[in-house]
């Protein structure tokens, strides 16, 4: 698999993931500082190599001057990230993702996730985006911290989840208002895809939904920006119950 850009591959290297090469464009060398300090401490072979030959490697222009042929990404398994919370003494918290085709859409939603204290986000095998090169570089490093499960089945998995003592709501239209729903405690969001929202069986298998309060002329948000404003909103409640 090949990353790209500086934060990308940054938090790859802090997080000790497997990366094979580092490219690096020829004005940087010696000049990278932190990059090549913890790739030449973990004997990562760099090559310098101008700005048309990155692109060319990268198949993207915004590569930042920075590019890594790393590992394959490691899914997670849902067990993993209920484990984790509970191993940080902390409720489940967790997104679930019902068919988010594009890949800058599902790196901001990792990114959000990441920052708001998600324990871990669960993607579709099918009609969904995988995590590819553009989801590590529009997540900004985020990837690197963040537990994702990819699974054959949404609704089967939150049953289990709800065999779990979570709690699980849709975001969508016509719901209750999100600031007046209990978002504490152990539980799991259900962001749709950008076309269609969420899946009319998935919704029947939630405790309720939720819905982001519009006034404008427009009925619907980037399926990132409903993410982080929901996630967000469950940290605000979350926080204010621990203190």
């Amino acid at each position: 698999m090949i990353i790209y850009g500086k934060n990308a591959i940054l938090e790859s290297l802090r997080a000790d993931k497997a990366i094979f090469k580092l490219y690096v464009l020829d004005k940087f060398k010696g000049k990278a500082c932190e990059i090549e300090m913890l790739a030449k401490r973990k004997n990562i072979k760099i090559e310098y190599h101008s700005r048309e030959e990155l692109t060319r490697i990268a198949g993207d222009e915004h590569h930042q001057g920075f590019i890594a042929e790393c590992a394959d990404f490691g899914y997670s398994e849902v067990e993993d990230i209920l484990a984790y919370a509970d191993g940080r003494g902390e409720q489940p918290f967790v997104v679930i993702l019902d068919g988010i085709e594009d890949p800058h859409n599902l790196g901001s939603i990792i990114r959000v996730c990441e920052c708001a204290g998600v324990h871990g986000i669960i993607i579709p095998k099918h009609n969904a985006c995988p995590i590819n090169s553009t989801v590590a570089k529009t997540s900004a490093g985020a990837l690197s911290n963040m537990r994702i499960a990819r699974v054959t089945n949404i609704v089967q998995t939150i049953e289990k989840l709800k065999d779990h003592g979570l709690w699980i709501f849709a975001v969508e239209l016509g719901g209750q208002d999100i600031y007046s729903q209990n978002l504490t405690g152990a539980l799991g969001l259900v962001i749709g895809s950008e076309g269609d929202g969420v899946g009319a069986l998935i919704k029947k298998k939630c405790d309720g939904i939720v819905t982001i309060k519009m006034k404008g002329n427009i009925n619907s948000l980037n399926a990132s920006v409903a993410c982080g404003i929901a996630v967000y909103e469950a940290l605000r409640q979350r926080d204010k119950t621990n203190n």
